[in-house]
């Protein structure tokens, strides 16, 4: 098992990231367009944070577009 990449489920599709990727990364990988909410394991995670948060093998990237329709 190689330590230079970390396995990740993007909306339960599995991606390969290099290691030390950010979330912000995670988003780009994904080809989501905004507006969108992020969580990582179930948490939410703010926008401005995205490059700040790191990930780790084997997290689980929830990529949440709203819902609208009354």
């Amino acid at each position: 098992m190689s330590n230079t990449t970390l396995e990740v489920l993007i909306n339960q599709a599995p991606y390969t990231l290099p290691q030390g990727a950010t979330l912000a990364d995670a988003v780009a990988v994904s080809g989501i367009q905004p507006p969108f909410a992020a969580a990582v394991n179930l948490q939410f995670v703010p926008r401005g944070q995205y490059a700040a948060h790191a990930l780790c093998d084997l997290d689980k990237i929830e990529l949440i577009s709203p819902i609208t329709g009354g």
